[in-house]
């Protein structure tokens, strides 16, 4: 359905994208004549110059000077690119910049605040027209909001929320996974749940296990202090597998008995199902185990794993449609609010979890 406009208000380039059927992002590189104008079909041309003639386009002079300065290229941050969280997201972050006929500019800060703050810092004083940050603890006491709203670019940060005006957020809906997850163990019967939980520097871990105690209070079921576990604060993406094994075994040596173990993440679920196979004991059989992202290998571990997933692609085209939302702001001289956005997760049921005999 097309927008309507006030009486007398200017035409906008979303107006000639709305009457052309493509998106902003598009009509900017055609009108502007851009060198990424070459890559899109006459026929898609052709439409876009119609629409804008019909509707009487006239870009202002200074949106015209700012699109001749502009580049379509955005700065991506990943925290580590080895770490099963980023592949998918990046996935989708790529596709969607393609979409909108934009180039990314990817960077990877190896978990290292001082490659991260260089990597800003040479980023910002490039033209770039947006950035998208695949955040983690890494961030927790950076404050990196200043460069970025000197700059005044659109930010987007994936996986970590700042209630902010000026850099937006998406994330996965953290306590409606933990909700499921646990919804999912107890309808099969599991009432005597370990739990691993995530590092207490990461943002993640602290509304999970809001939802694992406010699932727990609603049905009665009582959460023994010996089967909490958390792992440690690390910046190693092989230190969930590692914690998820050697929590578990210490699990294993209080002689405290459980049926299933909800894992903080599914590198996590994958140290935990070594750990119980090496103490002779089978997964789903004798213990179901649960995880929470689904990265690819969990589809293809044997037992394959039950894991809420997160829409990480989902995740990566979000950040680029905010990033791009913003973009078109400055080009058409609107004013632009920061969006802070959660999308929801998804149980996936595999054959980790067994309903108790």
């Amino acid at each position: 359905m097309r927008r309507r406009r006030k009486k007398n208000s200017a035409i906008t380039l979303r107006d000639v994208a709305c009457e052309s059927d493509v998106s902003a992002a598009t009509v900017s590189i055609v009108l502007n004549n851009a060198p990424l104008a070459r890559y899109i079909p006459p026929t898609t041309k052709d439409r876009i110059e119609k629409a804008a003639r019909k509707l009487g386009y006239r870009p202002k002079l200074l949106s015209r000077f700012l699109g001749a300065k502009r580049n379509h290229t955005v700065g991506v941050m990943v925290f580590d690119i080895t770490d099963p969280y980023c592949t998918l997201i990046l996935r989708g972050i790529e596709n969607s910049l393609y979409q909108a006929s934009f180039v990314q500019i990817l960077t990877d800060v190896h978990n290292q605040r001082g490659r991260f703050e260089r990597y800003l810092e040479m980023l910002l004083a490039r033209p770039i027209e947006g950035l998208v940050i695949v955040a983690n603890w890494l961030f927790v006491d950076i404050d990196l909001l200043a460069d970025i709203e000197k700059r005044n670019i659109p930010a987007v940060m994936i996986g970590r929320e700042l209630r902010t005006a000026s850099v937006s957020s998406v994330m996965v809906d953290n306590e409606a996974g933990a909700h499921l997850a646990m919804e999912h163990l107890y309808s099969l019967g599991h009432r005597k749940v370990a739990f691993i939980r995530g590092p207490k520097m990461l943002i993640d871990s602290v509304p999970r296990w809001r939802a694992v105690r406010s699932f727990a209070r609603s049905v009665g079921l009582e959460i023994d202090p010996a089967l909490v576990v958390d792992l440690p604060d690390s910046l190693d993406p092989n230190s969930g597998f590692e914690g998820g094994f050697r929590l578990t075994e210490e699990l294993l040596k209080r002689k405290k008995r459980f049926t299933a173990v909800m894992a903080f993440d599914d590198m996590t679920a994958f140290g935990t199902i070594r750990a119980l196979a090496r103490a002779g004991l089978r997964v789903p059989e004798d213990c179901s185990v649960i995880g929470f992202d689904d990265v690819i290998p969990a589809g293809l571990s044997v037992p394959s794993l039950t894991t809420v997933r997160q829409p990480m692609e989902a995740l990566g085209s979000a950040a680029v449609g905010i990033v791009m939302e913003g973009i078109n702001a400055a080009a058409e001289e609107r004013e632009y609010q920061a969006t802070h956005r959660k999308l929801a997760p998804e149980l996936v049921v595999r054959e980790s979890t067994r309903t108790l005999s």
